[in-house]
């Protein structure tokens, strides 16, 4: 039986969050519920779908951190989500370097060459 697990991140910024996820190829959706198991359901900030099955979301906690949502034993037949947490995770760190470097260099030129 699986069932939605909540685990705490150290990501903070919603806006940031959804731009890592659009540019990973995914449609940001915000606000509403996942739903677990039977009658579980818990309240997201912002939520993608990963396969037509599954869903991830993400939730404000007290501490103003954003928890992830989600399925992970279902998701994790199908994919690897280590490896998921881990692209959304360095996409995320990248922009708010970038974010920073703007900020505290606002007369610096940055450019991405891929």
């Amino acid at each position: 039986m699986s069932h939605l697990s909540i685990l705490p991140t150290v990501l903070t910024d919603e806006r940031l969050l959804a731009q890592a996820l659009q540019e990973l190829g995914y449609a940001v959706h915000w606000g509403g519920q996942l739903q677990g198991f039977a009658d579980q359901q818990e309240a997201v900030t912002l939520w993608v779908q990963v396969n037509p099955e599954q869903q991830l979301g993400w939730s404000r906690q007290s501490n103003g951190r954003l928890a992830l949502v989600g399925d992970l034993q279902r998701l994790g037949r199908s994919h690897s989500v280590q490896q998921l947490v881990g692209q959304i995770t360095r996409s995320y760190a990248a922009l708010q370097a970038l974010q920073t470097a703007a900020a505290e260099l606002s007369n610096a030129s940055v450019e991405l060459i891929s």
